[in-house]
């Protein structure tokens, strides 16, 4: 899952963006840009749904009115985000059915989600990432083994990068998520690649 950060992608355009995404066959992007007005919001999703191939989940990052009105699949909620019954109910009276996915960084922050029926949780830093550093020491591989566990879909965050996609695999993660690791153009192909055999593998 590539989250987004217009910010850092600068002055690199972000459609070129959506466009190396798309090429390399990455198969979530989660638009994630908190500081844009309501509508500058709406015309990135469309944006991004409209230049990713129909298989490529588009999430919007907490908001569910942005996501159902631009054509996105669903939404990601923050750990302490708005509760997922209540967003299931809104989008069912719409006659919609989207993804709901939560951050989380501890064991009982999963085991909440998975209760309260979100769709699949990311969870870390699994490895030290500047974004992450005040929250302290990582939970690392270990607690990522023990979380993949609790019957939820687990998307591993923080520091994951091709080298240890292999090790996060076998931890039980069903993908991983970054933002930094998408930012290069370059090796976007080889990793959405190698990503796609190793989870694959481990499912």
């Amino acid at each position: 899952m590539a989250i987004s950060d217009r910010r850092a992608l600068a002055p690199r355009p972000f459609d070129e963006w959506l466009e190396a995404l798309a090429a390399a066959g990455v198969d979530a992007v989660q638009v994630r840009e908190k500081d844009l007005a309501d509508r500058a919001l709406y015309d990135l999703v469309r944006r991004a749904r409209e230049r990713l191939p129909g298989g490529c989940t588009v999430l919007v990052n907490g908001r569910l009115d942005v996501a159902i009105a631009a054509g996105a699949d669903g939404i990601h909620l923050p750990a302490a985000g708005l509760p997922v019954p209540a967003l299931r109910r809104w989008a069912d009276g719409l006659g919609r059915s989207v993804l709901i996915g939560r951050s989380t960084h501890t064991a009982a922050e999963v085991r909440a989600a998975r209760d309260e029926g979100a769709d699949y949780v990311t969870f870390g830093p699994v490895y030290p990432t500047p974004s992450k550093a005040a929250y302290g020491p990582p939970p690392g591989l270990e607690g990522l083994r023990r979380v993949t566990g609790l019957g939820i879909p687990v998307v591993a965050l923080g520091g994951v990068d091709e080298e240890n996609l292999p090790a996060v695999a076998a931890a039980g993660a069903v993908g991983a998520a970054g933002i930094r690791v998408f930012l290069a153009p370059g090796p976007l192909g080889r990793l959405a690649r190698r990503a796609r055999s190793h989870f694959s593998a481990s499912s």
